[in-house]
């Protein structure tokens, strides 16, 4: 068995680099590498993909190529329709959930289109090759009673509870993703104007509004918390949000600072996206309409959005089944 090995090594801010960790066995192997290093690296200049997604579909090609090299005496750049549906084939007979399944193709047809739209290959061998149907989960939501003793609850007295109190309600407030918060520089902040410049997937930026309690705690921890965490270290440069060290604040320690606050204020491991699903649920049941939320959250599609139209009448009814006399009677 052949096993090429492509992944990401090593993080280079504006230039993604992809090494190779197993050199090939053979010549199909190296062409497949080489195809799929120059696919990973477009993701990363040209399409924005994060170091974790890139990572991602480096295992995922990874995969693929072995699977080719041993089951099919072929490479990708010769693979047709039959090894493509026969590698959807092994995927299930090994087990993999849908979701798995659906991700692991959608690599492999992501890097063929890639290769017709570079003029490597003529025809898309993927291209009706079909996904496996994915039921699509509702995301999970907070109640606002639980939101409230989420954000309510007492933090610590110091500078680090101040910050933590601060990424609560931002995260919260605003709906942004981890990696947006933690990526926040100063500049990015516009009491002025209420808005919060954010750099989302595929490097796009938006203008996020912010107030109330998001725009007191962020205020009170630039002005009291943040300078005295500053003062800690020389790199701290515009970072917003600083650990204790006073560098920025990685995505770990943003997911543990999420998670710990869940488990303070009873609610039990808190994701950080969770909060993310809870304000865009909380403003859809406020009267928000689809068009304003998916722009808040920088969805590109707004079908991406209409789920939260789902969490949204699940509420409705629950509320209505509560609250109705004679809605559980038996007719």
């Amino acid at each position: 068995m052949v096993i090429v090995s492509i992944v990401t090594k090593g993080r280079v801010v504006g230039n993604k680099t992809f090494k190779r960790m197993v050199a090939p066995a053979d010549e199909t192997a190296a062409a497949s590498l080489a195809i799929a290093r120059d696919y990973l690296a477009y993701l990363s200049a040209e399409r924005g993909a994060s170091p974790a997604t890139a990572s991602s579909y480096a295992s995922d090609l990874e995969d693929y190529a072995a699977f080719l090299s041993e089951e099919r005496a072929c490479g990708i750049e010769e693979a047709e329709r039959d090894d493509v549906a026969a590698y959807a084939a092994d995927l299930a007979v090994r087990g993999y959930a849908p979701a798995s399944r659906e991700r692991r193709l959608s690599a492999v047809k992501g890097l063929y289109r890639f290769l017709v739209r570079e003029d490597i290959r003529e025809v898309d061998p993927a291209a009706d090759v079909a996904l496996p149907a994915v039921g699509r989960r509702l995301p999970e939501a907070l109640s606002v009673e639980e939101a409230m003793r989420l954000l309510d609850r007492t933090y610590r007295a110091d500078e680090l509870g101040v910050r933590d109190r601060a990424l609560m309600e931002v995260l919260y407030g605003c709906g942004l993703r981890i990696g947006e918060l933690v990526g926040m520089d100063t500049g990015d902040i516009s009491f002025d104007e209420g808005f919060i410049r954010v750099v989302g997937k595929g490097r796009v930026e938006r203008a996020v509004p912010f107030g109330g309690a998001a725009r007191r705690a962020l205020a009170t921890y630039l002005e009291q918390a943040r300078p005295r965490l500053a003062a800690k270290s020389q790199a701290a440069g515009l970072a917003v949000f600083l650990n204790a060290r006073g560098t920025r604040l990685s995505r770990q320690g943003a997911y543990g600072i999420v998670e710990h606050s869940g488990e303070l204020a009873g609610i039990g491991r808190l994701h950080p996206h969770t909060l993310r699903h809870t304000f865009a649920t909380h403003m859809l049941e406020g009267g928000a309409d689809l068009r304003t939320i998916q722009e808040i959250l920088g969805h590109a599609d707004i079908a991406t959005t209409q789920i939260y139209m789902h969490v949204s009448r699940a509420h409705v009814r629950e509320e209505y089944l509560a609250a109705h006399p004679r809605a559980l009677k038996d007719t």
